[in-house]
């Protein structure tokens, strides 16, 4: 469910700062042998990133299906494609089936996705900073 909030710029910017610190701990680990740790790091730093622009907007997910409700609501934002919300719901998914499931994500998932990993938290970084 998402519902209307306060918007809060410095809230941002301080998610902003500690996924700087995510970002430098998920590129000093080995990505073939911790490709799950990894791949969870890279969900977080999305997720988060996702929840930063929601909230410049004045909006919040909340409730058992907050975060595909996150995810999906960035189909309003003229940036992003359906294809590029579905990578991330499907990356949302293994990260589930690993936190609740304990399967792994195998190192050519990360491989194989990594780019266009790198690609979408550029594009909110850059979506987030044109709204601050």
């Amino acid at each position: 469910m998402i519902i209307k909030i306060t918007p809060d710029k410095e809230k941002v910017k301080s998610i902003l700062q500690l996924i700087k610190e995510r970002e430098e701990f998920v590129s000093s680990i080995d990505h073939e042998k911790f490709s799950t740790n990894a791949s969870e790091n890279y969900y977080e730093i999305l997720k988060e990133l996702a929840s930063a622009l929601l909230l410049l907007d004045g909006l919040k997910t909340t409730g058992e299906y907050a975060h595909k409700d996150l995810i999906d609501y960035l189909i309003n934002y003229e940036e992003f494609k359906e294809s590029e919300i579905l990578f991330m719901n499907d990356l949302r998914i293994k990260r589930n089936n690993c936190a609740y499931d304990g399967k792994k994500i195998d190192p050519s998932y990360l491989i194989n996705n990594k780019c266009q990993i790198l690609e979408l938290i550029e594009k909110l970084k850059k979506t987030i900073k044109n709204g601050l």
